[in-house]
């Protein structure tokens, strides 16, 4: 039965505990599946945009842009649904916290990483964040059930995306160790931010989201003031359109997504939309950027695939109870 919604985006079922449980896996069906779809769709535009925007745009201004960007366009949707942000202090105590953990904070880090650790290992690093997630739950949280059957495939996702991005990638591990922990600990946190994310089950999707968005842009605001002043900027055009384009379609759309998954699919199997984001990616960046396509890109998403299926579908599909 769907849950009502009041006028400040809080659900009529709010959560009963600080984990809530996760719908059973058989009541999950093709639309689920397809919003996980949407959501690697969404996020692997993050690649190749932020590569387009951060040519004349500043890290700490462009994440600070692309937030409050989002923000305005997930208000405008709430205020046409009659839905209002909440005031209580716990509400944006729990967006802030989120928020910081799932993109402020890790992109940031990843960012200053960049500089010293090469894209492709940048990528095979940032794909462990299933790997985490999957050890948190399994050994702190265990809100959900973390089977043999998901850990085979949260690999087989990290040998795809090994595949994918080349063997050789991996030789340059241990050169630049400081930035590569450093991307290790993002990881971290974004696996830490889908578990935290059921805590905020009892709101709207869309509210959790714009709340979210709202406090990392507002917080990055003075730092790009003072650090980068904006007004001196000169971006391009086609920085400027990527910035918007990622604020409404890799911050508001996918953070909605992200929210709408967390819900219906449990934290284990919407991490596996990470690995999903690598093909996806790839694809984007040769049509947007022209570069070339991996030789070893079927391969990849192959072991890519099985491991998202091994991730996704319910055990008892598989009669392995």
């Amino acid at each position: 039965m769907p849950q009502s919604t009041s006028p400040t985006g809080r659900t009529a079922a709010s959560a009963s505990s600080p984990l809530p449980s996760i719908t059973a896996a058989g009541a999950r069906n093709w639309r689920d599946y397809a919003l996980l779809f949407a959501l690697a769709c969404c996020w692997s535009s993050t690649y190749p945009l932020a590569k387009l925007a951060l040519d004349t745009i500043p890290p700490i201004t462009f994440i600070s842009a692309r937030s409050l960007i989002a923000a305005a366009f997930l208000f405008a949707i709430l205020w046409m649904r009659g839905i209002s942000l909440p005031t209580d202090l716990r509400a944006w105590k729990l967006f802030a916290v989120q928020q910081l953990i799932n993109s402020t904070v890790p992109f940031l880090i990843i960012t200053w990483s960049q500089q010293y650790v090469p894209a492709s290992n940048t990528v095979v690093l940032a794909s462990t964040t299933p790997i985490f997630a999957f050890l948190i739950t399994s050994l702190i949280t265990r809100h959900e059930p973390a089977t043999l059957l998901k850990l085979v495939g949260a690999i087989l996702g990290l040998a795809g995306t090994i595949a994918i991005v080349g063997l050789d990638a991996l030789r340059g591990f241990g050169s630049e160790i400081i930035a590569e922990v450093a991307i290790l600990l993002a990881t971290i946190s974004f696996a830490c931010a889908t578990i935290f994310g059921l805590r905020l089950s009892e709101y709207d999707p869309m509210v959790v989201a714009t709340g979210s968005l709202l406090f990392g842009g507002l917080v990055l605001l003075p730092p790009s003031l003072i650090i980068d002043q904006p007004w001196t900027l000169h971006p391009t055009s086609t920085a400027i359109v990527a910035t918007i384009v990622m604020g409404i379609v890799s911050s508001a759309l996918g953070l909605l997504l992200f929210y709408m998954c967390l819900g219906r699919l449990g934290t284990l199997t919407t991490n596996a939309q990470g690995y999903l984001r690598i093909p996806i990616g790839v694809g984007l960046s040769v049509l947007l950027l022209g570069e070339s396509v991996p030789s070893n890109l079927a391969l990849g998403l192959l072991l890519i695939m099985a491991g998202v299926a091994a991730m996704t579908v319910p055990a008892e599909r598989l009669k392995l109870r």
